[in-house]
């Protein structure tokens, strides 16, 4: 996320001396002198607090929340297929007995293929949360940029940084709470989070062989 910054501080100097700031997202922001707003003190350099920038806007909170839901649902989706899964090699392993090995072990193979590609499956859905929250993060900080470059300009500042990289600061120059007031106002809020899991479980057929020597797997 600080590097992420220190390329939109760069950018924003490209971004300031039109008229008119756009937003990636296509909204429009008026130039810093087009409105009434919170007055920002004049100095050649602010601070933002990038993490809270993020989590405590309105498009973050809703990100967060949303990924968040995504990620219970997963873990509901986990708890009920391994159980299911349970159940399926308890039955294979009662009866195991009364199978040969040559009957028994093509069952084992399927169970054990079964296994891994719900295992890969739940990798997957893992996987892809982390790249939707990196993608906000993105869409976030891209659609800031002209947002701060414009607060810059009010303040006739040459330099954003990051609080985490600043060892001594006067509050008066950090600009994360109005920052956040002005991309609140800006910025659209990604999709609301979902309600519920829709993935059905995998089928557990009555199977008729005892269990291989295999374990459920575990997120």
């Amino acid at each position: 996320m600080r590097k992420r910054l220190a390329a939109a501080s760069l950018m924003a100097f490209a971004a300031i001396g039109g008229p008119q700031l756009v937003l990636a997202q296509g909204a429009a922001l008026p130039a810093a002198d087009a409105a009434p707003q919170v007055q920002i003190i004049q100095s050649p350099v602010l601070t933002i607090n990038q993490q809270r920038f993020f989590e405590d806007s309105a498009f973050g909170k809703a990100s967060l929340a949303r990924l968040e839901a995504d990620a219970r649902n997963l873990q509901v989706e986990i708890r009920k297929v391994e159980a299911d899964l349970e159940i399926e090699e308890r039955l294979l392993t009662e009866r195991r007995a009364g199978l040969s090995p040559a009957e028994f072990q093509p069952m084992a193979r399927e169970f054990d293929d079964k296994v891994e590609k719900i295992r890969a499956a739940w990798e997957q859905k893992d996987r892809d949360l982390k790249r939707e929250r990196e993608q906000d993060q993105k869409t976030f900080f891209d659609s800031a940029v002209p947002i701060l470059a414009a607060m810059m300009q009010e303040a006739g500042a040459v330099l954003l940084v990051d609080q985490s990289t600043v060892i001594l600061s006067l509050d008066r120059v950090d600009i994360t709470n109005v920052a956040i007031e002005r991309v609140n106002s800006a910025l659209a809020s990604p999709a609301a989070p979902t309600t519920a899991p829709d993935t059905p479980a995998p089928e557990t057929p009555a199977p008729e062989a005892s269990a291989p020597e295999t374990a459920a797997p575990k997120p």
